[in-house]
Parts: C-alpha cells; structure tokens; sequence
C-alpha cells in the first residue's frame, strides 16, 4: 500500500539522520574518537527481545511473562545505549564527549530508537505481518 511505502521512506530518512549524529560524534576532527560507536551494538540488540517475544506469544492472554520480560530487556537495552556516552565522558576515556560529542550521540540515539519504534508501529501491528510484504 502506499501508506507503508511512504512509511518506510520517512523511516529510512529519519534512520540515517540518526547515524550521522552518531557518526558525527565519531568522524568531526575535534573529537576524533570511535568509542561511541558502540551504541550500534545496542541499536542491533533492541529489537531481539520483541521478535523473540512475538514468536513465543501464545496470544490468548492480554499479558503474559514472556512479553514483560520482552519489554524489560528492550528497556534495560535502550538505557544502556543512552548511559554508554554519559559513562565514557564521566570516565575521561573521551576528552570531549562530555560536551558536543555525547550531546551528538545522545541525539542520534534518540533518533534511531524512535526510529524502531516508529517501524514498530507502522509494520508489527497486524497478525498478517510478514517480512515478505516490502
């Protein structure tokens, strides 16, 4: 449908205005570190424990352990990646995180996992969903 084509090309943008705030971060010449890069470990891990959950869902109850446990992971797992630049710039492993650098990343993570959560909305909400479709 059209609504899910236009859908995924304003995912697809806000996506990569999220990675370049993160590359930003990394790539200016006054910060000049790569640490902050790990948070694409966090942005890769988000969204395991939903898809795990949904394939275990049995679906006849209107809350089950399986996924709360889901949404505690996926918790645990975004505020890590918004705590990781805070820690290298308290830390010192990073001259200049604290200010330009960890505000950067700080954006691009919001971003991103409003980004995921958006394509969450627009294409995990019916049972009919399947990766086929696009």
């Amino acid at each position: 449908s059209a609504g899910k084509g236009t859908s995924l090309v304003g995912l697809s943008f806000s996506g990569a205005i999220g990675l370049t705030f993160l590359l930003l971060s990394c790539g200016l010449e006054q910060f000049g570190v790569y640490w902050p890069l790990f948070v694409l470990i966090f942005y890769v891990l988000s969204p395991v424990p939903h898809f795990i959950s949904r394939r275990l869902d049995d679906g006849d109850s209107a809350s089950n352990a399986c996924r709360e446990l889901a949404y505690f992971l996926t918790t645990g797992i975004v505020v890590s990646a918004f705590g990781l630049p805070v820690v290298l710039a308290r830390k010192e492993v990073v001259s200049d995180v604290l200010g330009g650098a960890c505000g950067l990343v700080m954006a691009g993570n919001a971003v991103i996992f409003l980004t995921i959560f958006g394509f969450f909305l627009v294409f995990g909400g019916g049972d009919d969903f399947s990766w086929e479709q696009w």
